[in-house]
């Protein structure tokens, strides 16, 4: 966990550019399609395993909307990571006709360790990353596992045409927005400083879900509603380039060896001496020597890290107001 929390480390930078870009938080990046995942990317848990396809609901039909948060790896953990406040969030349905429950939520394909840190393989230069994300949606709602260490709470209630126009968004969604992003990176904890970079991960997608319903005309109740966020601090960034302009023929050798460097702690280990050793050089070149290196829209950016370095936040987000009139269901 310190491992996962704790940011990486490399030597100082000595080139780079300031950000060509003016505009905070630099914008996600969608994509046309989404492309096969490799091969080589295992996940130890398979991502999905009941999935099955959005049902079409009809159009007369009352859906009730739960929100849904337990924490992470409830199912192997228990409330472990709850008392850090380290939340994973989802949506439920429930249909009034046919009286079946549905889970939909958006997580990594590969588990969280994947997405946030890359793979550093023999005879390849540049790292290689396994951070696909995609929403994931089942028949059933597995009551204990939200009830027991979260949220299980009706938030909503919306129409069976409501639903399906929700369905098309989500598809689209899915398809051009396809790669995790773990970090939330901004200036400083003041809630006013720039953020420059925004993660996207199962909070941002549940808070698009419900904004969606709100412009379709959802009116969703009073209460409520935190959400975990990951944030490092840092200075201005300095982008450094891409995977063919660091690690291509024509490359930064020099760059391209501490990106590498950077992540090196991060491997498996062996045994508890190697994880105190890396550990401590993490420790070293994120808080003493303040150096980060961020893998973002398939872009690596430099971060001069600064105090309190990174935090954990558990920050209420309130639920939406839509742009368009109630349904009246």
């Amino acid at each position: 966990l310190l491992l996962l929390l704790l940011a990486p480390w490399g030597p100082r930078v000595s080139g780079g550019l300031r950000s060509p870009r003016r505009r905070w938080p630099v914008p996600y990046r969608r994509f046309d399609y989404r492309p096969k995942t490799d091969p080589y990317c295992q996940a130890r848990y398979t991502f999905c395993p009941t999935g099955s396809a959005v049902p079409v609901m009809k159009e007369e039909d009352v859906i009730e909307v739960y929100r849904l948060q337990a924490p992470v790896w409830e199912f192997k953990y228990g409330d472990l990571l709850g008392h850090l406040k380290i939340m994973h969030d989802a949506v439920g349905f429930k249909s009034s006709l046919t009286g079946k429950n549905y889970t939909m939520e958006w997580y990594e394909l590969f588990q969280l360790g994947n997405c946030t840190f890359p793979h550093l393989r023999p005879g390849m230069d540049a790292p290689f990353w396994c951070n696909q994300g995609a929403a994931c949606f089942y028949e059933g709602i597995d009551d204990a596992h939200w009830k027991a260490n979260g949220t299980l709470v009706l938030v909503t209630t919306i129409s069976g045409t409501m639903f399906n126009e929700m369905a098309h968004w989500v598809k689209h969604d899915n398809e051009t927005g396809i790669y995790y992003e773990t970090w939330t990176v901004q200036a400083s904890p003041d809630k006013k400083s720039t953020v420059w970079f925004d993660s996207y991960e199962c909070s941002k997608f549940i808070l698009r879900t419900y904004q969606k319903l709100a412009d379709l005309g959802a009116v969703f109740k009073k209460i409520q509603t935190n959400y975990t966020s990951i944030i490092l601090f840092s200075g201005e960034p300095i982008y450094l380039g891409n995977e063919t302009s660091i690690f291509g023929p024509q490359g930064n050798k020099t760059l391209a060896a501490a990106i590498r460097d950077f992540y090196s702690p991060f491997k498996p280990h062996q045994s508890v001496r190697e994880f105190f050793v890396d550990l401590f050089k993490i420790i070293d070149r994120v808080i003493l020597n303040h150096q980060f290196y961020l893998f973002y829209n398939l872009e690596y950016w430099f971060l001069p890290m600064k105090s309190p370095y990174l935090k954990i936040i558990y920050e209420e987000v309130p639920l939406p107001v839509g742009s368009k009139a109630s349904f009246g269901v």
